[in-house]
């Protein structure tokens, strides 16, 4: 088996302009990554049914009903929930991701 590393990418939400947009920097301090009055978000390495890339806090669809994918730090993975049931969360993987749709953002859901 070849090992081959994975892509880190990043979107971000500014949280003034209240619009998700792709990055050009990110700030590194004490190795946390950082964009002022941005909230990053990371790609999961996943892609929908379309092969649209999946980003940390995503609204995907399944038929009518939506769910959000997060990362759970004490699981160390991502998670998928219904979108207004995130205590129903279960792993988020590759077979499952393919059967999804990406909706949007939560962020732009908010506003």
């Amino acid at each position: 088996m070849e090992f081959k590393p994975r892509k880190i990418k990043f979107k971000a939400w500014d949280n003034e302009s209240k619009l998700l947009m792709r990055l050009n920097s990110i700030e590194c301090h004490k190795g946390e990554l950082v964009k002022r009055g941005h909230i990053l978000l990371q790609f999961t390495g996943l892609h929908d049914c379309e092969g649209e890339e999946i980003y940390e806090m995503d609204v995907l669809l399944l038929s009518l009903e939506k769910f959000v994918v997060f990362w759970d730090a004490t699981l160390s993975g991502w998670q998928i929930a219904p979108l207004h049931h995130v205590n129903e969360a279960k792993p988020f993987l590759a077979n499952s991701a393919g059967n999804l749709k990406r909706f949007g953002s939560y962020y732009q859901l908010l506003t």
